[in-house]
Parts: C-alpha cells; structure tokens; sequence
C-alpha cells in the first residue's frame, strides 16, 4: 500500500475511533444514569442525545466529563503501548496507532480550551457544573492540551520516526522496483 494511502486510511480509521471512544462512553454513562435517548448523527460527527431532565446537575457535568476523559486515559494508554505497537509489521496498524494516540491527547483538549468558545459549549456546558468556573475549566485543558503536545513530540513522533528511518534502511536497494 503506498504511504499516502496508509496514512489517510490510518487517519480515517482513528477518527472513526475517536468518536467510538467519546460518543460511545457518553452513551454508556447515559444509559447508566437511565436518560439515553438517542444517538444523533450531524456533520461532522455524531452525539449522544440525553433526557437531560432527568438528570441532576452532577449526573450532567458526570456525563459529559465521561468522554473528554475516556479519550485521555485510551492516549495515555497508547502512549505507554507506543514501543509495542511498533513491533507491528504492518504499516497501517502503525499508521492508524500514530493518529490515534494523536487524536486522542489533543482532540478533547483543543475543543474544551479554544473551540468550544466558536461552535456551542457541547461538553463544557456540563463540566461547568461542576462548579468550575468555564475560564478555569477551560484553561486546565489548555494545559492538558500543551502538556500532550509535549508528550506527543517527545515520546510517539521521534518513536515513529524514528521507526520509519529503520524501516527505510532494511529495505534492499532493490526495493523500490517492486512498487
């Protein structure tokens, strides 16, 4: 497969993850606390529709508190998973592990920092109550945010890179030809 391809197709593949792990753990929070109602697609994603009236308060922030953090904890889990992910031989489970470690430490930090302020609270409309105020909330997962960037560049993209370079000099000077 050639390497635009397994990138965009690990991209797709981490994508469709991310919102697995973020809309699917607002769903099993939902059905827990019993106010499910239903999934709701809309570009450029989906989200969990919930009877928020039968909900308290703390339920709400719980709920959507719930995504944001499974999607930190599966980064930092993959993170750690980083050098035996790259024992793989397959470049399209590197690739799709890759975007998805990505995804999954800055996808939720970004939104709930900057975002959120330009396309409609979503999440943080419910972490609020907590009792945060949004500016602390929001300037936490700023940190988060840079804190992943950091982690990102320093433990998986030198690691991939890494990868590919020693992948790249394993390959016989005749290699190519058979692309």
């Amino acid at each position: 497969m050639k390497s635009n391809a397994r990138k965009w197709l690990g991209l797709i593949i981490a994508i469709l993850c991310y919102y697995i792990v973020h809309e699917g753990t607002h769903a099993i929070a939902a059905l827990f606390m019993g106010a499910y109602q239903r999934i709701k697609f809309m570009f450029p994603g989906m989200q969990i529709v919930v009877n928020k009236e039968a909900m308290s308060d703390l339920q709400l922030a719980v709920f959507c508190i719930a995504g944001p953090l499974a999607t930190l904890l599966l980064g930092y889990a993959l993170v750690l998973m980083t050098k035996r992910i790259l024992k793989s031989n397959n470049k399209v489970i590197k690739a799709t592990f890759y975007y998805m470690t990505l995804g999954m430490l800055l996808i939720d930090p970004i939104y709930l920092s900057v975002l959120c302020g330009f396309f409609g609270g979503g999440d943080m409309n419910g972490i609020i109550l907590f009792g945060i105020p949004e500016v602390v909330a929001r300037s936490a997962f700023g940190v988060i945010g840079a804190i992943n960037v950091f982690v990102f560049v320093k433990y998986i993209y030198f690691a991939y890179k890494a990868d590919v370079q020693k992948t790249d000099s394993q390959r016989s000077p005749y290699s190519s030809l058979s692309r």
